[in-house]
């Protein structure tokens, strides 16, 4: 073969090299992430809590009345899907409805922490056109009862959770030493359910998509590994869960309540970053606040965040 043939075909193969195809399927062009609507349904109430264990050096006589919230998270109506055609289970948030959080139903805690004003989580979803069997993803903050306490009343929901959360109140919060306050054993219970089931994801740390355009992050230690969202669109919005009890932690600069007292730190830097991700304090929504309903368009249990 003659040199000027052979140059000739190694810069084609070349050429080709740079343009293949990967295995497995088509070019890996990335997609962009849905626009997404966000509701808080409040679906009971605690009053006169006390701030104290709320915001960490708060007097100790001040009380607040709080919110249980869940929030619903979907793809905005009428919004193009960016990736049509990819496939069932490959959406990108078309066709998702999303909780952050279950809420809870069982009794036991009713009347342990006096709360008033409660509807199931299932039925407090259903006041926002959603049945329960809709709901595609539960996105668990930490395993308190509160928060993950509804989980049964979403059956067909894949569930994404913190790895190290999952591994340590479904084993070492249960040994001798370990710390299980605010966990209910039957949630947890239903968790390994679930897992057992296919139905868990095990999320590994910090700064991860779990979904199209929704990440989780830690670093704020609540519970054992808790976590909380950015909700990616315009503008951004974070979901603080119980890493950020109240508007009042953000603007005094004090920490919510941590797994140990020597999380405090980290739980103030989590409330700095929060901010730098949602791009302004007034987009961090905080966990059990009340005011999330007065500050956002709000029809009775509601808000419309965005």
């Amino acid at each position: 073969m003659k040199r000027p043939i052979l140059l000739t075909l190694c810069a084609s193969a070349l050429a080709l090299a740079r343009t293949a195809v990967p295995f497995g399927g088509g070019p890996q062009v990335p997609h962009p992430a849905p626009e997404y609507t966000i509701e808080a349904i409040r679906y009971a109430s605690v009053a006169g809590f006390p701030k104290a264990s709320l915001v960490m050096g708060a007097p100790r006589d001040e009380r607040v009345d709080i919110a249980l919230v869940i929030w619903l998270i979907r793809r905005r109506p009428g919004a193009s899907d960016p990736a049509a055609g990819a496939g069932a289970g490959s959406t990108a948030g078309g066709g998702r409805i999303i909780l952050f959080d279950s809420g809870y139903h069982r009794a036991k805690w009713t009347e342990q922490f006096k709360v008033t004003d409660f509807l199931p989580p299932d039925e407090a979803v259903r006041l926002a056109g959603v049945e329960p069997a809709q709901v595609t993803d539960v996105i668990i903050s930490h395993a308190h009862w509160d928060h993950l306490g509804g989980l049964d009343r979403f059956p067909n929901a894949t569930v994404w959770i913190q790895r190290a959360e999952y591994d340590y109140y479904t084993g070492e919060a249960w040994q001798p030493g370990g710390r299980k306050g605010g966990i209910d054993p039957d949630d947890i219970t239903e968790l390994v359910r679930r897992n057992l089931r296919g139905q868990v994801r095990l999320v590994n740390g910090d700064n991860i998509e779990v979904l199209p355009g929704i990440r989780v992050f830690t670093g704020a230690r609540h519970t054992y590994a808790s976590q909380y969202v950015r909700v990616d669109g315009a503008p951004p919005f974070v979901l603080a869960s119980d890493n950020c009890y109240l508007y009042e932690n953000l603007a005094t600069h004090r920490a919510s309540a941590t797994f140990d007292r020597s999380d405090e730190s980290a739980n103030l830097a989590a409330h700095q970053r929060m901010i730098q991700l949602a791009g302004s304090p007034q987009r961090v929504v905080p966990g059990h606040d009340p005011a999330q309903f007065t500050r956002f368009p709000a029809q009775g249990r509601i808000a419309r965040i965005r």
